[in-house]
């Protein structure tokens, strides 16, 4: 029996059974990113396709989500960019015709589009069939009270509970429980209507809310397991009975605080040996109540902190969010093996492509440490508390690998993006008690930072535990930290040595001594203290990894400088990161085309980046990836080992670009706009100069140097004005202000004098325009122009808009089209670049250019049938325009066509009302609707968004300055 494999004899019957041939498969996608489905079901989606076509299917994609790479062409024979609607699902069921619909790839709007299709009884009108998870077993997974009595029908223990359906029955039952109590529905995404009920008061609220969401109004009422750990296993099974454990992964918050927000460590560091058995156990007796025979699931449980006794929480008949992350953690790509169990295939007949000499029926031992910290932006929704609860909140997560807790938290923190070098105090003051004991008690983002803070100031471990509910074991590992950090030894090679060890940056170091990071990392090349880069091999070193899938660690012995053996010119991409509101899947898209192209062209192409949920971080993608941290010092370590004939940072976001002109100070040879244009372009006094000399209209603007000077800089430039700080994303704190008294309340809230803004004049009803090219340095190529929808002031990330456009004469597409190529020449870009206009009475106005990829190269890829990263990266390996577009080919449809775009938002995931839309970005993802006309092609992408359809027949109006 291969190892980790079960088989059940009295079920094998049952189970070994002949799965009916399948020739054709459409695959449901999870639509727009949105909180709790992200990234993650672009990359299963990806990976389930190559898996099916590898086994000799037609694939079919249903998914309106055009920054996914697996809405590319190449990845589905026939693709399918419409709204996630029965009536799209019918037409391509009638049209297309497939064997089998694949639903456990797209999330939970994939199962309940899926469940939807099957009551009204599509897939037995088109006689297809589900594959991956019946009806029946999803219906027992998502059903709260099916889920119940199936589990302890099966012996399994759950915590007490009852559902209700109305107020009546609701306040009958519920002193059987007692508080604090745990809502629950049914069908939900993230724990979406959920809620702890700590009195009367709150339970009548909440199960108000709750019954809205709820399938029949039914909603589950269970004791909150308040204190309990909580747990996660990754569980495969196949149709002969077999089940494997890919992953043990372990929350840092206890109970209490959605999966998806915690803190998660993979494997399991808390368990002994039994209780992981026992756990173990439990999961694969809950799989096969379910019904769940030929993929994967993911399986919850709590564990109480005194007796030790386990409680199943929960079922995901599908792959997850939890799915990307064990995947990344050990290399064992879950949703293509998923794929390849849902066509009837054993678990030991697939083979494991980072060993080559395993099957998918081992399960993986791993010999490091990796942490998932989320990403959270509370600003963005103008929340005020970000309390975390039992209802996710984050909109990305980074992930981390270590020898140890201490080295992979701290890579974890850096990963984050957000500006510390490790696990440090949060604010620069002293966090009062009172505001501490309750930043401890409550799940935030921000807790670990508070536990390390409350340590420093003496807290004892114990005490620590019981505020937070935390293991002791987890608020041990930062005690270390604390006791290592107390000693402050003198600087020597050392006292380097062991902080490198326990996860310190050169930068945290160096701030801990009051010395320059340049101090810590002279002494440490001195003393050849380099970082070892260590494989993902999934079986912790007992069979040789194929796959060049690497992560850095001082946690050993430290490594020696071993450049890298190729014959093969090597360009290092760098990744964007986190998921970000204003730097999302967009940017990951156009690092995976970057990396396609390079290995197109016969060179290596090397990635960097920490987001567990993309494509980009598939080992397959590039060859070979580096999972650490985007800055500086993790950076250069594998420039260093790599020593690479080119840096690329065009398609990674900001990140990138903020970290280019020190990479080029040390010498890496960044390619394509020179990075003293991307300054220029950055400074808008140095960008305004330029475009005066050339001639070309733009805002009327004025810079104020500090917070003081930006009431008189507004009077000079004159309402409404604009004010955004200096170097931002996503539009990331600017404001519109239509007089001096709104601004002065903005100003308030800044805690010092020492930040600069720029102050425009703003453009009230100009209708604003994004054009992307591409650019050799000479030859410049329009790749597309967007018309925004909305007027002036909605920040181009959350406007609707339409390509071609369609209110503008041939002499204004021209005359925009002028001012590009003028404006790339005088920059000297050499790659891809967007420049942003306003038109206003009639002239158009420049607002910015980014010498980078932007947010619409997907969407104008998908639109124009050009792969615009890919020219634009043979641009960056040497190529002419000419040449690198000659790759590729303009699609020319039939018919003309309309391709419009619509954001998703995720306003109601919080409490209050919305916040206006505005100059900041505030929308989650996006969606394409195609069709022949502007206005039909907006209805559908606003369907695909989940934003009210427009009429067949009226006007739609825009208002503002109402």
């Amino acid at each position: 029996m291969s190892a980790g494999v079960r088989e059940t004899p009295d079920r094998k019957c049952k189970l070994s059974r002949v799965i009916p041939p399948v020739e054709s498969v459409l695959l449901i996608g999870s639509g727009p990113i949105v909180i709790g489905q992200a990234c993650e079901f672009d990359y299963s989606g990806v990976q389930a396709l190559k898996a099916l076509r590898k086994n000799g299917l037609r694939t079919l994609l249903l998914n309106p989500n055009p920054a996914t790479i697996m809405t590319d062409p190449g990845l589905a024979d026939r693709t399918y960019l419409e709204p996630l609607t029965l009536e799209a699902l019918e037409k391509i069921l009638t049209a297309e015709k497939p064997d089998a619909v694949l639903p456990t790839m797209g999330g939970q709007t994939g199962l309940n589009l899926a469940m939807a299709a099957h009551r009204a009884g599509l897939f037995k009108k088109h006689e297809v069939r589900m594959i991956g998870a019946t009806p029946e077993a999803i219906r027992c997974a998502e059903d709260r009270w099916v889920f119940r009595e199936t589990m302890e029908k099966a012996g399994l223990s759950l915590a007490h509970g009852f559902t209700a359906k109305t107020q009546e029955e609701l306040l009958e039952r519920v002193d059987m429980l007692g508080y604090p109590l745990l809502l629950r529905t049914s069908f939900t995404l993230g724990g979406l209507g959920s809620g702890i009920i700590r009195n009367e008061e709150e339970l009548l609220d909440s199960f108000r809310t709750a019954q809205t969401l709820a399938p029949g109004h039914e909603v589950l009422v269970e004791e909150f397991l308040e204190g309990w750990y909580e747990f996660e296993l990754e569980v495969m099974r196949d149709r002969r009975d077999n089940c494997v454990v890919v992953c043990s992964i372990e929350n840092v918050d206890p109970m209490g605080v959605h999966t998806g927000d915690s803190v998660t460590v993979a494997p399991a560091q808390t368990l002994t040996d039994r209780e992981y058995q026992e756990m173990r156990q439990m999961a694969f007796a809950c799989i096969r109540a379910v019904g769940v025979d030929t993929g994967g699931a993911n399986v919850q449980f709590a564990r109480h902190p005194g007796s030790g006794k386990l409680l199943l929480i929960e079922m995901n008949p599908r792959v997850s969010r939890s799915s990307a992350l064990a995947s990344k953690a050990t290399g064992v790509p879950i949703a293509s093996i998923a794929a390849e169990l849902a066509l009837g295939k054993t678990l030991d007949q697939i083979p494991n492509a980072v060993t080559g000499k395993t099957t998918a029926a081992f399960e993986p031992s791993l010999d490091y440490v990796v942490v998932k910290i989320p990403q959270f932006q509370f600003s963005k929704f103008e929340v005020r508390d970000p309390w975390l609860g039992t209802s996710m909140k984050s909109i990305g997560e980074a992930m981390a690998i270590g020898r140890t807790f201490p080295e992979a938290l701290q890579k974890g923190v850096r990963s984050m993006e957000e500006g510390f070098a490790g696990l440090a105090h949060k604010h620069r003051r002293p966090t009062a008690r009172k505001e501490m004991f309750e930043r401890l008690e409550r799940g935030n983002p921000y807790r670990l930072f508070y536990v390390k803070e409350a340590l420093d100031h003496g807290m004892k471990p114990d005490a620590v535990c019981q505020q937070t509910g935390i293991h002791p074991w987890f608020v041990d590992q930062i005690q270390r930290l604390v006791v290592w950090e107390a000693r402050r030894a003198v600087l020597n090679a050392g006292w380097v040595l062991e902080g490198k060890g326990l996860g310190y940056s050169d930068a945290h170091l160096a701030k801990l001594l009051k010395k320059k990071p340049s101090q810590i990392e002279a002494l440490r090349r001195k003393a050849k203290i380099e970082p070892a880069f260590l494989e993902v091999d999934t079986c912790a070193g007992e069979f040789e990894a194929r796959t060049p899938y690497y992560y850095s660690s001082y946690a050993r012995s430290p490594g020696k400088r071993r450049p890298v053996q190729s014959k093969k010119k090597r360009f290092v991409v760098m990744g964007s990161g986190p998921n970000r509101i204003g730097e999302g899947l967009e940017f990951d898209y156009s690092c995976v085309k970057a990396s396609e192209a390079i290995q197109e062209a016969g060179h290596d192409a090397v990635l960097i980046n920490s987001n567990p949920e993309t494509v980009s971080t598939d080992y397959d993608v590039s060859s070979r990836l580096y999972f650490d941290p985007v800055d500086l010092e993790e950076v250069d370590a594998v420039l260093r080992r790599e020593d690479p004939d080119g840096v690329i940072v065009q398609f990674g976001g900001q990140q990138p670009l903020i970290l280019a002109g020190r990479l080029a100070k040390r010498g890496w040879p960044i390619v394509g706009t020179p990075v003293a244009e991307i300054h220029r372009t950055e400074d808008r006094i140095s960008f305004a100069e330029s475009l005066r000399a050339l001639d070309i209209p733009y805002p009327k603007f004025r810079e104020a140097p500090r917070l003081s000077a930006v009431m008189h800089v507004a009077e000079e430039v004159g309402y409404p004005v604009l004010v955004r700080p200096s170097y931002v994303m996503g539009g990331d704190r600017i404001r519109i202000f239509k007089h001096a008294e709104a601004l002065e309340r903005y100003l308030a809230k800044w805690p010092d004098d020492n930040v600069s803004f720029l102050v425009d004049r703003f453009l009230s009803q100009a209708v604003e325009v994004d054009v992307d090219a591409v650019s050799d340095g000479k030859d410049i190529e329009i790749c597309g122009m967007l018309e925004h929808i909305e007027p002036a002031g909605i920040h181009s990330g959350d406007s609707s808009m339409i390509f071609p456009p369609f209110n503008f004469n041939d002499a204004m597409v021209e005359r925009i089209a002028g001012y590009v190529r003028r404006i790339a020449a005088e920059f000297k870009v050499k790659g891809i670049c967007n420049l942003q206009l306003a038109i206003y009475k009639g002239t158009p106005y420049v607002i910015e250019l980014n010498a980078r990829a932007s947010r619409t190269v997907p969407f104008l890829s998908k639109a124009t049938g050009v792969p615009w990263a890919k020219v634009a990266t043979r641009i960056l390996l040497g190529e002419s325009l000419k040449t690198a577009i000659g790759h590729y080919k303009r699609r020319k449809d039939k018919k003309k066509l309309y391709y419009a775009k619509a954001s998703a938002f995720c306003f109601y995931r919080f409490e209050g009302p919305p916040p206006p839309l505005g100059p900041e970005m505030r929308s989650t993802g996006e969606t394409m609707g195609i069709a022949a006309t502007p206005e039909e092609a907006l209805s559908k992408a606003r369907l695909a968004a989940g934003q009210e359809p427009l009429g067949r027949f009226g006007r739609v109006y825009c208002l503002q300055d109402l």
